[in-house]
């Protein structure tokens, strides 16, 4: 069992950066796969970028690749999210989660963070 905490979100204006981190606030998280997940409101839940144990596999969604890098410190027990040029279509609540299986599908994972909300202004 893990538990996990997100944290760095905030109001940041189009074409900016912010730094997201993952946490484990229980048990340790690093032998699982780590992924990030957003929901915008009114809309679904959808796959930002996912890492594997080992840092040598790391899936991107078409929107975010080239601006998003994905990372972890298995020593430190975390994971990060690094945001650059960030548009206001990327506002919306950011998730962490931690599984066996490395995936861009939500239901493939077992343990969730509460969110963090990031809001892009134009």
């Amino acid at each position: 069992q893990v538990q996990l905490a997100e944290s760095g979100g905030g109001l940041v204006q189009t074409g900016g950066s912010l730094r997201l981190s993952c946490g484990a606030t229980s048990g340790s998280f690093n032998s699982y796969a780590i992924g990030w997940f957003r929901q915008a409101p009114g809309k679904e839940r959808e796959f930002v970028a996912a890492i594997n144990w080992s840092s040598r596999d790391m899936p991107y969604a078409d929107s975010v690749r080239g601006r998003f890098t994905i990372s972890r410190d298995n020593a430190k027990n975390m994971v990060y999210l690094q945001m650059n040029s960030l548009k206001p279509e990327d506002t919306g609540v950011y998730y962490c989660n931690a599984g066996y299986q490395l995936s861009d599908n939500y239901y493939t994972y077992d343990f969730w963070g509460q969110g963090t909300a990031i809001t892009v202004s134009s």
